[in-house]
């Protein structure tokens, strides 16, 4: 499969402004009447839903640790009818793990090197000014394998901020693709978890439409189209295989994060999915083979959930007979309680023990390599299983038996080792995909 021309938005750190660069390129390039495939490098499962309103085109995450060369291939024939292939890192380029996984550090380096996309590197360059070549030529010469397209000068100051700057990458021999001048508006809104969801966005499509024009105004297009370039052709494979043929999906405000991925191969398979939303009261599809309830944020939304009786009473019953799969928030909404961040405990579906708070925080991050010792959905027992945890929430009570024995990147064991009880699993981490025997 030949693969369009490509580029990897990247960075030297986050926060310097690369999401809103890439969704402003995403839709100025669309409005130019190129069809454009986004990406995203790593496991990040907010930005992708983002990507989708800017470019009108489904976002697929590149993780070079946790996937192997067969799933980074099938992930890759998403770019059929692309005209360009736009991927936006995570963290710092260069930023991965300690130790190898399946393939790799999970670094954007790596995914650019992969597809064989050229970098643009988003540069901070608030408080200086020709120093700022000075990391733009370290981020150029560290692995002079991967391929550097230019940078981008974000939070120009003024045009003589901007000259000086210039001058500084001219000397170092970095090619300035667009200088942004400093904007506060031009920042998404936040919370616990990053970036809020694309769906509750108080008007996401009049943000992009302002960062399409800023990016016009700013960067030149032209050139940036023309230093994109095709990587090697890979193989298309398959998708991973769905868990059931007719998955009931909990899908609202509170249970969102799924890998786009996953739900793709599930469907190209045969597979059909029932969306429900618990936060409407829905119950799950009484025809379903399983419930699965993704990640989100129901500690924002566990009144709606501690009340929603006929979703809970639909869960309990299909349980009764047929599967349930719980990751991360899916996993604290299958358990006992949840306690918000004022203190407050909010009765979960009981299925399993679990009692989570979040009145004091824990940061739990990092990719999760785990091995099942009791079958859950999709899996027997043994399969090892890759995926990655982010959350704030503590563990209270865990009385279920462990559902596998979960280790972070570089092999250490974690305590968050999902658990299970009859029918029902759950996990902490979000599923990736499951490594090949």
């Amino acid at each position: 499969m030949t693969n369009p021309p490509g580029l990897m938005i990247s960075a030297p750190a986050s926060g310097t402004g690369k999401t809103t660069v890439m969704l402003g390129l995403l839709r100025a390039l669309k409005d130019d009447g190129a069809t454009v495939q986004p990406f995203k490098s790593g496991p990040d499962y907010i930005d992708p839903a983002f990507h989708l309103a800017a470019a009108g085109r489904s976002s697929f995450n590149f993780d070079t640790w946790a996937m192997d060369e067969k799933l980074l291939g099938g992930i890759a024939a998403k770019v059929a009818g692309a005209d360009i292939c736009i991927a936006e890192g995570s963290m710092g380029l260069f930023d991965g793990v300690a130790t190898r996984g399946q393939t790799g550090f999970g670094s954007s380096a790596e995914t650019a090197l992969a597809m064989g996309w050229p970098v643009v590197l988003v540069i901070d360059v608030g408080g200086q000014a020709q120093s700022a070549a000075a990391t733009a030529l370290g981020f150029k010469m560290y692995n002079p394998d991967l391929p550097f397209a230019g940078v981008i000068l974000n939070r120009v100051a003024s045009p003589r901020h901007e000259r000086l700057t210039r001058l500084g990458m001219e000397r170092a021999g970095v090619t300035v693709l667009g200088a942004l001048p400093r904007r506060g508006d031009l920042k998404l809104p936040e919370r616990h978890l990053g970036l809020i969801q694309a769906v509750e966005h108080p008007d996401l499509e009049a943000a992009i439409a302002g960062y399409a024009d800023f990016l016009r105004d700013n960067v030149d297009l032209s050139a940036l189209r023309a230093a994109a370039r095709a990587g090697p052709p890979m193989a298309a494979h398959p998708l991973p295989k769905p868990p059931a043929q007719r998955i009931a999906l909990a899908r609202d405000a509170a249970f969102s994060f799924t890998y786009p991925h996953l739900l793709d191969g599930w469907r190209a398979h045969g597979a059909e999915i029932l969306p429900f939303s618990p936060l409407a009261d829905e119950a799950p599809d009484t025809n379903a083979d399983l419930v699965w309830l993704p990640g989100g944020y129901p500690e924002l939304h566990a009144g709606t959930i501690a009340a929603a009786s006929k979703f809970k009473r639909g869960l309990r019953a299909h349980a009764e007979a047929k599967p349930v799969h719980g990751e991360c928030g899916g996993y604290m909404a299958l358990g006992a309680g949840l306690i918000d961040k004022d203190g407050t405990r909010h009765e979960m579906a009981g299925l399993l023990g679990l009692v989570t708070s979040y009145e004091k925080r824990k940061f739990n991050l990092g990719y999760r390599r785990a091995v099942l010792e009791k079958p859950m959905a999709g899996f027997d027992a043994g399969a090892a299983l890759r995926g990655h945890e982010f959350h704030y929430s503590s563990i209270l009570e865990q009385p279920d038996p462990a559902l596998a024995q979960v280790f972070d990147a570089d092999g250490n064991a974690v305590v968050q080792t999902g658990s299970w009880r009859e029918n029902v699993t759950g996990t902490f981490f979000h599923l990736i995909t499951g490594e090949a025997p």
